[in-house]
């Protein structure tokens, strides 16, 4: 009787094929490399195919690689899941939770209210994934996400936060030097700063505030943390929520009359975890505190 393949086999199958060696495999998972190789070794006796082909650039991984890789990330996000709810116990707030946000709002605004929440609670533990791509929260990538769109799935517990405002702004260094644009139109004549690509997201935006002619990004980044870098240094006028802004006096919001856009923000979490008392905490202290960085950056 031929026995299941250990979750191990295929945890350090999906480091291998995220890292594209076994050494790398090894040095992430704190195991050796011959280990790493036995453990690939089996699961592809086990499957009865070869996982990589070797190259000078590395392991490159096969079509039943490939085919495997999305079953394994939904293994590791499963076990994941299932570690983060057994470290929490009942009615005690201790335990980890994971809390998915887009990097300009995980890295601008979440630590001021992340930070007083584990002063609260002090047992409890936060992996904050800053990224603009969107995890799955019925699959458990994540426990609570911010979210800059609408949640579509079901079984979701979501809470609007309302629209955080976005605007051109500049810093008075740039402007001293350049002027400042008194129309949209102006801005054809000035350096800006945006996406280097046209995701679906940015397409959307420019479908919803058409651009006019002759208005190009002369600093392109698809990073909305190093636009917000490129706007305080000085290289330039970009897009940046409003509320940011606000705390640097030395940047100033142009053409606010003729130009805004709204960012609309939600709060969710799957169903199931309502009953988890580190979960209902962390989603309320999330939910109270974008709602007062909504009323700040939307005050007069």
């Amino acid at each position: 009787m031929t026995s299941e393949p250990s979750w191990d086999f295929y945890r350090s199958f999906l480091t291998v094929l995220q890292h594209g060696s076994l050494s790398a495999a090894a040095r992430e998972l704190g195991l050796t490399q011959p280990t790493i190789g036995r453990h690939v070794d089996a699961l592809e006796l086990a499957i009865g195919a070869e996982l990589f082909t070797r190259s000078p650039n590395g392991l490159l991984p096969t079509d039943a690689a490939l085919a495997l890789k999305p079953y394994a990330e939904t293994l590791a996000a499963t076990t994941a899941a299932l570690l983060r709810t057994a470290s929490s116990q009942r009615e005690r707030v201790t335990g980890t939770i994971r809390i998915s946000a887009s990097e300009v709002i995980a890295v601008e605004v979440l630590p001021a209210i992340l930070g007083p929440l584990q002063d609260a609670h002090p047992e409890l533990q936060i992996e904050l994934s800053a990224s603009d791509a969107i995890e799955d929260l019925v699959n458990r990538e994540a426990d609570i996400a911010v979210r800059m769109a609408e949640p579509q799935q079901d079984a979701l517990v979501v809470r609007r936060i309302g629209d955080i405002p976005l605007g051109f702004h500049a810093h008075r260094r740039y402007l001293e030097r350049y002027g400042i644009p008194q129309s949209v139109a102006d801005l054809a004549h000035h350096r800006l700063i945006g996406f280097d690509r046209q995701t679906a997201y940015v397409r959307l935006v420019m479908k919803r505030y058409p651009v006019p002619d002759g208005i190009k990004f002369a600093y392109r980044t698809d990073s909305n943390l190093a636009q917000l870098a490129a706007i305080r240094a000085g290289v330039g006028i970009g897009l940046c929520q409003i509320g940011l802004a606000r705390e640097n006096a030395d940047l100033v919001h142009l053409l606010a009359d003729a130009f805004n856009i709204p960012l609309g923000t939600w709060v969710a979490m799957h169903e199931s975890l309502k009953s988890s008392p580190r979960c209902r905490v962390t989603f309320d202290a999330l939910v109270n505190g974008l709602q007062d960085y909504y009323r700040y950056s939307t005050s007069g």
